[in-house]
């Protein structure tokens, strides 16, 4: 597949085409089982936007489970604790035993990881 100033080129090229012949040229096709083309034209796209300079929010980033997009909002449980996600802590690249400490502020909280100064957004 092709990807940057090489998509760009390709498609600069290739002038007038239908999208179909596109995106088959540029790479972004794949087999069916049944083992006839289909032409993945949203890979196809974001790649053509990224080669623009256009980020979607790549590498799936602020995607959980299951292709949901992530709310970035939460609520207290009915036994009063707040969850974060495993969507949130993997794109942070959190792991099991990681130590935070805890900030309080004017109606929020902020955690902290243990060495950290603090000062990162």
């Amino acid at each position: 597949m092709l990807t940057g100033q090489e998509l760009l080129a390709k498609v600069k090229e290739m002038g007038d085409a239908p999208k179909t012949e596109l995106a088959t040229a540029c790479g972004y096709v794949s087999k069916k089982k049944d083992g006839s083309d289909r032409v993945n034209f949203t890979a196809f796209y974001e790649a053509l936007l990224n080669a623009k300079g256009i980020d979607l929010g790549a590498g799936g980033k602020g995607v959980g489970k299951g292709g949901r997009k992530l709310s970035y909002t939460s609520k207290v449980q009915f036994n009063g604790n707040l969850m974060v996600g495993k969507a949130y802590t993997a794109m942070l690249d959190l792991k099991p035993g990681d130590d935070f400490e805890i900030k309080l502020g004017r109606k929020s909280i902020r955690l902290i990881p243990v060495g950290s100064s603090g000062d990162e957004a």
